[in-house]
């Protein structure tokens, strides 16, 4: 039976091999596309003069910010002391949704400058000054849809910046960003929705800038890229809490066990029950310091029958126990 199976998956893997010849050789976005199920929202316009200020609290899990600049200039401070500069015609994207402070760059950190709420029929506008301003920004938030079971979400840094340029990569974007100014400007019928769909359009590029340059995502990247990786990590995904093994694994992904280690070896370097650990792992992270379940419920929820294998298995990849990430990432809250 089994070298039936094998034999079985051995042949679909030719087919798969024979099928992705085909396919470009750098499209790793469309197979990650749809593990991010993104719900864009656009929020506000913002129009400030002088001396001004923007609080933003943390946002629920599963929800990131975003702030484009469209005119002038302005300061974003993460709640954690990180700042960032940001200059007309940049994005910065904070994937998991950090509170954060965004301000005028000179001038007095606690200004007095009363701050209106005005509307242009598309969207909300929120401003201190009648007159010209020194400063626009576009303010808006994205959900993603699966954020307890989605990897691509957890591997994500805190803060995206994307700083247009000349080069055909960063010049679409810079396009999107004018369309989405010039729809909430037109107050025209259907202008929210339009500029919405722009902007999760915006979003995946700005996903597909950010996987291009940053070394850390390759290993993942070439995983989903690969037909037969992909069909692994979504199995993960989908289900951490199962005990995989590499049989079950070999079956979701269409080929002989040979062939998925050889797989994951090639692209990242990595055993596929060894990667599964990094997903339970990096999940349970994630899920103690967004979350308030108890230790005994992340464990389960990932495939740990006891807290105490599950806080070994933590400690030996982190450095540090489960409860004492916790306890840490609380402190910094407070």
């Amino acid at each position: 039976m089994s070298a039936r199976r094998n034999s079985n998956a051995e042949r679909l893997n030719e087919r798969d091999t024979a099928h992705s010849v085909s396919l470009p050789a750098r499209d790793s976005l469309s197979v990650i596309a749809p593990l991010l199920r993104v719900r864009p929202e656009l929020q506000e316009v913002c129009r400030f003069a002088s001396q001004w200020k923007a609080v933003h609290e943390a946002e629920s899990p599963g929800w990131a910010q975003f702030h484009i600049v469209t005119k002038g200039s302005c300061r974003l401070e993460l709640q954690y002391g990180e700042c960032f500069e940001l200059e007309a015609g940049e994005v910065l994207l904070l994937p998991h949704g950090d509170a954060h402070v965004v301000r005028s760059v000179s001038g007095d950190r606690n200004p007095d400058a009363r701050v209106r709420i005005e509307s242009n029929n598309a969207i909300r506008i929120k401003t201190n000054t009648a007159d010209e301003s020194d400063t626009e920004l576009i303010c808006g938030r994205l959900l993603f849809e699966e954020v307890s079971s989605n990897l691509v979400v957890a591997a994500l840094p805190g803060t995206i910046l994307l700083r247009f340029g000349t080069d055909q990569l960063l010049s679409r974007p810079s396009t999107l960003v004018q369309m989405i100014e010039l729809e909430l400007k037109s107050a025209l019928p259907g202008a929210a929705a339009i500029a919405t769909d722009l902007a999760s359009a915006l979003f995946v590029v700005m996903l597909r800038a950010h996987f291009e340059q940053a070394r850390s995502s390759s290993d993942l990247v070439k995983l989903l890229a690969t037909p037969a990786s992909a069909r692994a990590v979504n199995a993960m995904l989908s289900d951490p809490a199962h005990g995989w093994t590499l049989d079950e694994l070999a079956t979701e992904s269409h080929v002989s066990r040979a062939t998925l280690v050889r797989t994951f070896q090639k692209a990242a370097g990595i055993a596929p029950l060894a990667f599964l650990t990094e997903v339970r792992l990096g999940l349970a992270r994630q899920r103690l310091t967004a979350t308030g379940a108890s230790l005994m419920k992340v464990a389960m929820a990932v495939g740990y029958d006891s807290e105490s294998a599950f806080a070994r298995a933590f400690k030996r990849r982190f450095g540090t126990s489960p409860g004492k990430l916790r306890s840490l990432h609380q402190k910094a809250e407070t």
